[in-house]
């Protein structure tokens, strides 16, 4: 029996609605997403907390960071690349 290891990332292309655009911080500069649309995202753990972060595919932020807490956004689809 052969193993086969699956690469990392896993080619997939992830899709998510959001749901909660509000409480924009104050000083953020860059893109902000609008609630109802569907954004393909990349979700990741977060380095030191291994809390969900969604990273928006195509976004631009300056600062803070540019990746939004996962309680803002709904999964509605995941794409196999192959």
């Amino acid at each position: 029996m052969r193993n086969t290891q699956l690469p990392t990332p896993l080619p997939v292309q992830q899709f998510a609605r959001c749901i909660d655009d509000t409480a924009r911080p104050a000083g953020y500069i860059g893109d902000w997403p609008e609630a109802g649309r569907v954004y393909p995202v990349r979700v990741l753990p977060h380095v030191h907390t291994g809390q969900k972060h969604v990273h928006v595919l195509g976004f631009y932020a300056e600062r803070p960071y540019g990746a939004f807490a996962a309680h803002r956004f709904e999964e509605v689809a995941t794409l196999w690349m192959n």
